[in-house]
């Protein structure tokens, strides 16, 4: 697979700052495996007769979530090394925040739905 034309660019940045940022690019990707198995455990695990289609919204938003997520996760990381390598500032991203409420809507719907069964 040839390298991407990003990695051209600029200066190698110092082997730390590029091995911290592949870890927080496998973290993501932990994350993404736990959202798809959250989905697979909201199917099978949580009774179907729990307020009718609540069940598979969960389990589709938790499984998209799980497949965009490494997508997103990868943009992020070449992103990073590219402005590492430029010598710019890091960029911003609201990844963060979309995926701690999403995580925090669905938690919640979660606790709702076992209270009301």
């Amino acid at each position: 697979m040839p390298e991407p034309r990003w990695q051209r660019e600029g200066q190698e940045p110092d082997y730390r700052f590029s091995l911290a940022n592949e870890r927080t690019f496998l973290a993501w990707i932990r994350t993404a495996l736990a959202l798809l198995a959250g989905a697979v455990a909201v199917i099978q695990f949580l009774p179907s007769s729990a307020l009718v289609g609540l069940r598979t919204a969960f389990a589709a938003v938790l499984a998209v979530g799980g497949t965009v997520l490494p997508v997103v996760a990868y943009r992020r990381w070449s992103a990073v090394q590219r402005a590492m390598r430029l010598g710019r500032s890091l960029p911003y991203t609201p990844l963060l925040v979309v995926v701690a409420g999403v995580i925090g809507v669905l938690g919640t719907g979660l606790v709702v739905l076992a209270v009301v069964s």
